[in-house]
């Protein structure tokens, strides 16, 4: 049993040559060698170990013999290990013995020592293979300071190759550092910055890196505001009203927006709103009516989809901005795929597609996913035509796709938002419970760094947000006085987050200040 002496740390469970150990192999990675040298003199352990300080010197001697007894000695080798490691060795030795001309020792080589130690057929077959196109080479040229270079080589091979503690994995303490800072960053509710961690102290961040307070009210529009979304550069928001219009804003510099253009065609109120990906175009579906596709610089409208008994309730881009699909309310519409020219590239109908009531792409462009017939999703590979089916137990009303495409959630009026992996590895879903809905279209967002938080809506004129890790909200925030029907994470300015309501506003939150901040601002 290891003398208590010999360990460290408050809990005691690391073992101080080990951990010395790891500190000399850093020294030496970041160039300080000096300073590893002194402190193996100092402290008496080494940063390679006895083993492969052995090894190191057989193979630069070129010791053959020797560096297959101590490959054999050595316990905590797997076979297959040992066995990629004799496998460098013998072609190094064939190479050497081919470059002096001596075709009858790296013949025995092969035939006689490479057998005894069961490297495999693959790996024989490669030797010989090797052997060959060694044979074919003009070796003879192949001085000493060339064979000591390649012995090298191999001795840095072998390093990737052993495992601990014969060999230390490289940059040992950088890899346990950061595994001990992402741990921390995991286990925090509230992280949402890009910044460099410090080392100093244990991570921790407070509730000021995400948006809790109202930084600005929009009331431009006259009626209620059901749909928003920012621009994928964060630059815009998009936002839909019942007063029949569309607003496109512009966020400027200090997280506050300005009017940019209002979008004024649909003869009934606008329900869904879409950026294409280069955010150069944005297309507006209206409540039971047509589809509009317009330009953003210009505002003007470039198309008009369908006809006013074409019913569309939602659009989705694909990655290229070129092409797009729409889903109807209509079961006999399905989903179609247009051009921005109008021109019908594909379609999904027929009774296998009925009545759409949302659609996404996912931004990697490989999958299609909408909610159908009230309670089940539809996940479909656009690559392999493979398709699968999640049945809800309870309506679903919306749906929405994280920014790497690995996960969707999705609003059931059981006042219950679930994630799911878009590759199909879980059986259960993700909840998250808080917010109020039993009848209304409450949508929901992912939003702030790596998509780690999620914001929705509330028919009690609230928002909600949940880290992704935790069921429960770690927020709710009010100002709102009617259902707060759609919300929207900027997707490069994480302290953004917009809310629009029934109450005709739409509500702009960022960080929370403090009291000193907001005072020396008043005197100013």
């Amino acid at each position: 049993m290891e003398n208590s002496g010999n360990k460290i740390g408050r809990k005691g469970v690391i073992k101080r040559s080990e951990f010395v150990r790891v500190i000399i192999e850093s020294l030496y990675s970041l160039g300080y060698r000096k300073s590893a040298s002194l402190l193996e003199l100092e402290s008496g352990i080494l940063y390679k170990s006895m083993d492969f300080e052995l090894l190191e010197s057989q193979i630069l001697e070129g010791n053959w013999n020797g560096c297959v007894n101590t490959l054999n000695a050595v316990k905590e080798l797997v076979d297959e290990t040992r066995a990629s490691a004799f496998f460098l060795v013998f072609k190094q030795c064939l190479l050497e013995s081919l470059s002096r001309g001596d075709d009858t020792k790296a013949l025995a080589v092969l035939r006689k020592q490479v057998p005894a130690f069961r490297l495999g057929k693959e790996n024989i077959r490669n030797l010989a293979y090797s052997l060959l196109c060694l044979k074919e080479m003009d070796l003879g040229k192949v001085d000493e300071n060339a064979i000591f270079e390649m012995r090298k080589r191999l001795l840095i091979e072998l390093e990737k190759l052993l495992p601990p503690p014969t060999v230390l994995p490289e940059r040992r303490l950088e890899h346990l550092v950061e595994s001990a800072i992402a741990a921390q960053v995991d286990s925090c509710m509230y992280h949402n910055s890009q910044e460099a961690i410090s080392l100093f102290e244990d991570h921790c961040c407070t509730r000021e890196q995400i948006p809790t307070e109202t930084i600005q009210i929009l009331t431009e529009h006259e009626n209620e505001v059901w749909f928003i979304q920012f621009s994928n550069n964060g630059n815009y928001l998009a936002s839909s009203s019942s007063d029949c219009t569309a607003i496109i804003w512009q966020v400027l510099e200090d997280g506050r927006l300005t009017s940019k253009r209002t979008l004024r065609s649909h003869q009934n109120p606008v329900s869904f709103v879409s950026w294409s990906p280069d955010d150069t175009k944005l297309l507006t579906c209206g409540n039971a009516e047509v589809l509009k596709l317009w330009d953003v610089e210009t505002g003007t409208c470039k198309h008009t989809f369908g006809d006013p008994g074409f019913v569309v309730s939602t659009c989705a881009w694909f990655p290229d901005s070129k092409r797009f699909v729409c889903g109807s309310s209509d079961p006999e519409k399905g989903i179609c795929m247009w051009d921005c020219d109008g021109n019908e590239i594909k379609a999904w109908r027929g009774t296998r597609m009925p009545k759409v009531l949302d659609l996404a792409v996912t931004p990697d462009g490989e999958h299609l996913i909408s909610v159908f017939s009230d309670k089940d999703i539809r996940i479909f590979n656009l690559v392999t035509n493979a398709e699968r089916v999640i049945s809800e137990e309870h309506p679903v009303t919306s749906l929405s796709i994280s920014n790497d495409s690995k996960f969707f959630i999705v609003n059931l009026n059981s006042q219950e938002i679930h994630m799911w992996d878009v590759a199909g590895k879980w059986e259960k879903p993700l909840r998250y419970t808080g917010h109020k809905q039993h009848k209304y279209v409450i949508r929901s967002c992912f939003g702030g760094l790596n998509s780690s938080f999620i914001a929705s809506g509330s028919e009690n004129s609230q928002v909600y947000i949940w880290n992704r890790g935790n069921p429960k909200p770690i927020e709710v925030l009010s100002g709102h006085l009617m259902t707060v029907n759609s919300v929207s994470w900027n997707p490069k300015r994480h302290q953004i987050l917009a809310s629009a309501s029934d109450d005709q506003t739409i509500r702009i939150w960022g960080p929370s200040r403090s009291k000193n901040t907001i005072q020396h601002e008043k005197l100013v």
